[in-house]
């Protein structure tokens, strides 16, 4: 655990997604993976968008990754809801990358945030040309084991292979880490193909899980998590850089591995049973309003 003063934070003045400066309180919750202080989450007051504010400030918010059991970076497999998540994951690579080629059959892929490279080595096995950024070093490191060609910045990517254009572009759990929101969505812009296809997966807090956890629900993961999506926020945000949502997707597994991480913030133990039928509601609820515990965007070039 360490202490961060506020001296080192940085506060947002402007809406990420319409520019707005002006917000109001939506809610406040403690970092429960490395250094236990509580952070605010704000309202957009026109666009109503949700972000973490104030933030660390750019230079500390690396230390806030710093822990094993921030298993994308780490790959630890201690403890159940480790070993579990590994599991899981084992088997839903396959099918996010069944997913991408629904849209594209094969050809070059970036995958942004590529953590340890589970994904795109999958890629790579089944015949794509495949690229990633990772910041984190040693997620980064590990993926670089299975000769994949990650980077830890967009600018490096781009002074290594300078004329590589994208037929997919994928980031699982990333848009809401990412710093610089708006170049980074110009760059995807810019890069992908004229056909191509973006696939974002955040986090939904308008699920049933979200609701029912308040401020102990996992996936607001402040202040890992700078912005705190819903489906009218993710198309407002990706059609002021020219995208146009094609379809929405459930990733139907994270309710569950959500709700052991929030029954365990909650109460300081691991209700497995409690997880499971909160899990499995927060499911059967979003049949209708397909508002799943993190939803899977489908996006594609506005057409002129």
């Amino acid at each position: 655990m360490f202490h961060v003063e506020h001296s080192f934070m940085h506060t947002h003045n402007y809406c990420p997604v319409c520019k707005s400066s002006s917000f109001k309180p939506f809610i406040t919750c403690k970092d429960y993976t490395v250094s236990f202080e509580s952070f605010n989450i704000v309202s957009c007051s026109a666009c109503n968008f949700k972000f973490t504010n104030p933030i660390p400030e750019l230079s500390e918010l690396g230390k806030y990754y710093k822990s094993e059991d921030y298993i994308s970076h780490s790959n630890t497999k201690k403890g159940l809801i480790s070993q579990l998540y590994h599991l899981v994951r084992s088997y839903t690579v396959r099918g996010k990358l069944k997913l991408v080629s629904k849209y594209v059959v094969k050809g070059v892929i970036l995958d942004y945030g590529s953590g340890t490279g589970m994904f795109l080595n999958e890629c790579d096995k089944n015949g794509w040309k495949t690229y990633g950024i990772e910041p984190d070093a040693g997620a980064r490191a590990v993926a670089n084991t299975h000769a994949l060609k990650v980077k830890e910045s967009k600018s490096e990517l781009i002074h290594n292979f300078p004329e590589t254009r994208f037929n997919a572009i994928t980031l699982w759990h990333v848009l809401e880490h990412v710093t610089d929101l708006d170049e980074t969505l110009a760059f995807f812009k810019e890069r992908l193909s004229t056909e191509g296809v973006l696939i974002i997966a955040v986090p939904n807090y308008t699920s049933h899980d979200a609701r029912h956890y308040k401020e102990y629900w996992a996936a607001y993961d402040v202040p890992r998590h700078l912005y705190h999506f819903d489906k009218n926020s993710v198309s407002q945000l990706l059609d002021k850089f020219g995208f146009e949502l094609v379809e929405t997707k459930a990733m139907m597994f994270d309710s569950f591995y959500v709700s052991m991480l929030s029954e365990k913030y909650m109460t300081g133990k691991i209700n497995y049973l409690s997880a499971l039928f909160n899990g499995l509601r927060s499911n059967l609820r979003a049949k209708s309003s397909a508002n799943y515990s993190s939803v899977i965007y489908i996006f594609k070039l506005k057409t002129k």
